[in-house]
């Protein structure tokens, strides 16, 4: 006889019959044929408002389930779910097809059920093209695992983003020199034209790469959309990435322009890029590169040249006024190549399509973010993101959209938030680093601005943890529709994500994507997502947003072996989550490989860094892996912190950590070891690497070209050689 628990709104603890009717919704559909509900011998609730499911023969474990969700408190309510965009499509699926779909979980139910539902939303949406998809809308593609989406129809992605030709104002670029511009719709479309009309005498064609290190300026946007407006493919590094991981990308992908900052400013220092770019530029010409085009320096305005390359005022000068010309091109034509992380390897180029890309991030924002006309929207990214890439897409709804270049820490933490507020951002994106540091620091945001228009705070990148949830709550306003959400790179789309029409429960993402088929296996490949149980994170579906493939993987071996070798057919992600039976909100654990799994329990860092948030006052950042070396018989956990300043890690911290972490978790989740460290490893985009930190302790050695701060690697060679026990907390 086993047991399930499953943690519920307090209103259940005292109605025992609706304890014992949930209880048997909560059985599968093969249990309930089985009439399995009447082997049910007790349903109980105690203080905690858990409930106890025992079921003859069915193992469910309860101890994990109810811990996850033990702090899932409702934080806010919509106050007009009908009013939002995700619900008025819900209406216009009922009036198309005569259907009686009550809420969001049906409707997300026929998303996945039918690929009618992309019909639908490319209807919903207005998406722009010269030949209007039919009712054929998926067809066999060269993989069985990826189809080809809409083969009849024709568009071109820059045409949607630049449907707006009036003098509103399409973006506002700022950053940490304090200046900041803003370009109208028109004067994006100029832009854009000119740069188009230059490429083309330059000899660009459809299919070619454009590839570009660049910072987060208008510069980027204006040659993304220019190069999609011919059937380009635009791809892009960041300023901050070393000649090794610029080469381990572009060499792949043989780009035939690069466009190049030459000088930038980061955190209050200029930066100087003509060291690093003459190499790259040296090497990349032996692989395909045609021209590179240097923009000025960002600090003084100026043109830096390096020999045999154009400055970008002398590559505009071949603009001979031709008119803007949106090539019309299949769906699945190819737009962004985008890289994975590279951290065990030679970073996989993710070919995405047109079509893909713009419906699905049309959807994201104005369906689950609610983005609408004219909003101000405001998330911080690198081009090299694919943050970034979703962001463009908010020009196809037409909103205004602030970028922001520069480091969101400098001069302080409250000047980030100051230039969302004077540009009356309607939704704030921003990592759960940023909002940690600013809780840790004390900073109230209300009392840095009036945020008199914001209506949403999103945060991704990492996982937003309970206590985060609820202090970002509370610091921007109880009626402000605090969000986290989860993509890939892999995807350059949303797995889960928020809704502005449902109710948002600490710590738990809101929702399934629409369309998008999530799942939760367990390692035997059954779908273990009603138990409240954590597993692989997998989508049982095709969705548009499937990259075309690896470009250079030929036989497409790699990307089977990639996605689909786990569970055969269906694209596992590599994210650990649970999905809470009652709220559907889901908690991503972390990444799969980084899974901690002492003794045979399994669970995600996450849970650690949750425990963490009680100790901001005195810790600063933390990384948390398992370590199991060849001659280790099980694995056992490390936790690396690092310090603010004037503090220390001490026996008496180390034994209050591990206390709350029991406490709050289970004696399993407790680490073998606490150590403080010096630095932290973070990719380009604010990511934690807690794989790079793993392999090491673990005694591997493997590169990474994605490392903003690689001296942080070196940190953690050391702890590969501990003894079975260690009595020191520092090293």
């Amino acid at each position: 006889m086993k047991t399930c628990c499953l943690v519920l709104p307090g209103l259940f603890s005292q109605n025992p019959a609706l304890l014992s009717l949930l209880a048997i919704m909560m059985l599968s559909e093969h249990e309930r044929s089985r009439n399995i509900k009447n082997s049910i011998h007790s349903i109980r609730s105690n203080a905690a408002c858990c409930v106890h499911i025992i079921v003859d023969n069915t193992h469910i474990p309860s101890s994990m389930a109810s811990a996850y969700f033990q702090d899932s408190t409702l934080l806010w309510k919509p106050t007009h779910p009908s009013f939002t965009a995700g619900d008025r499509l819900r209406q216009f699926v009922n009036r198309k097809h005569g259907l009686h779909l009550g809420d969001y979980q049906a409707l997300h139910k026929y998303s996945v059920g039918s690929y009618t539902f992309w019909l639908d939303l490319w209807e919903f949406l207005g998406i722009i093209s010269s030949v209007p998809p039919t009712k054929k809308i998926i067809e066999k593609g060269a993989s069985p695992e990826v189809p080809i989406w809409f083969p009849e129809a024709r568009l071109n992605y820059a045409e949607n983003l630049l449907h707006r030709k009036d003098d509103a104002v399409a973006i506002t670029a700022g950053g940490e020199t304090g200046i900041v511009t803003h370009y109208t719709y028109r004067q994006l479309r100029e832009l854009v034209r000119q740069m188009a009309s230059a490429m083309l005498r330059h000899g660009l064609q459809k299919g070619d790469r454009v590839a570009g290190i660049l910072n987060n300026t208008i510069t980027p946007v204006v040659i993304a959309l220019a190069a999609a407006s011919i059937g380009a493919i635009f791809t892009t590094t960041s300023t901050d990435m070393g000649t090794h991981g610029i080469l381990n990308r572009f060499q792949q992908v043989e780009p035939k322009f690069l466009f190049a900052d030459t000088e930038v400013i980061y955190a209050g220092r200029v930066v100087n890029l003509v060291s690093k770019l003459t190499e790259v530029f040296q090497r990349l010409r032996s692989h395909g590169l045609e021209k590179a085009i240097l923009l000025p320096s960002i600090a003084t305005g100026k043109d830096i040249m390096i020999p045999h390359c154009s400055s970008l005022s002398t590559f505009l000068t071949m603009d001979d006024g031709r008119e803007l010309v949106f090539e019309q091109l299949p769906f699945s034509h190819p737009l962004f190549i985008l890289f994975s992380s590279g951290t065990s390897g030679p970073s996989k180029c993710l070919v995405h399509s047109a079509g893909g890309v713009l419906l699905q991030s049309k959807k994201e924002l104005r369906l689950h973010f609610g983005v609408e006309p004219d909003d101000i929207f405001f998330h911080y990214t690198a081009t090299a993101w694919m943050v970034w890439n979703v962001n463009l897409s908010c020009l196809a709804i037409g909103a205004r959209w602030l970028l922001y270049d520069g480091s969101p820490f400098h001069p302080d933490m409250k000047t980030l938030l100051q230039f969302c507020d004077e540009q009356g951002a309607t939704l704030i994106g921003i990592s759960p680093r940023f909002l940690g540091e600013i809780r840790g620091q004390g900073i109230n945001p209300l009392e840095v601005g009036r945020f008199e228009a914001l209506r949403t705070v999103s945060s991704t990148g990492s996982v937003l943890t309970s206590t985060m949830f609820a202090w970002t709550q509370k610091a921007f306003g109880e009626h402000i529709h605090v969000t986290s959400a989860c993509g890939g790179t892999d995807i350059c789309a949303l797995f889960v994500t928020g809704h502005p029409g449902l109710a948002v429960y600490a710590g738990e993402t809101q929702c399934k994507s629409l369309g998008m088929d999530i799942r939760v296996f367990n390692e035997q490949g059954i779908n273990i997502e009603d138990t409240g149980v954590a597993g692989e994170m997998v989508v049982a579906r095709p969705h548009p947003s499937l990259p075309l493939f690896l470009w250079g993987d030929k036989t497409g071996e790699k990307y089977r072996k990639t996605y689909y070798d786990t569970y055969p057919g269906i694209w596992r992600q590599g994210d650990f989550i649970v999905i809470n039976p009652v709220t559907k909100g889901i908690r991503v654990l972390g990444r799969s490989d980084g899974v901690l799994n002492p003794s045979g329990v399994r669970f995600g860092a996450a849970e650690i860094y949750s425990i963490l948030e009680d100790f901001s006052a005195v810790i600063s950042d933390a990384v948390c892996v398992g370590q199991r070396r060849p001659q280790d018989a099980d694995e056992r956990v490390l936790l690396f912190l690092t310090m603010r300043a004037g503090h220390a890690l001490d026996d008496s911290l180390v034994a209050r950590i591990k206390n709350a972490i029991r406490a709050g978790l289970s004696a399993r989740h407790v680490p073998a070891y606490v150590f403080e460290v010096a630095d932290i490893p973070y990719t380009p985009t604010g990511k934690r690497i807690e794989t790079a930190v793993k392999d090491i302790v673990c005694g591997l050695d493997k590169p990474s070209g994605t490392v903003v701060n690689p001296e942080s690697l070196k940190l953690y060679h050391k702890y590969r050689d501990l003894p079975p026990n260690v009595p020191r907390t520092k090293m």
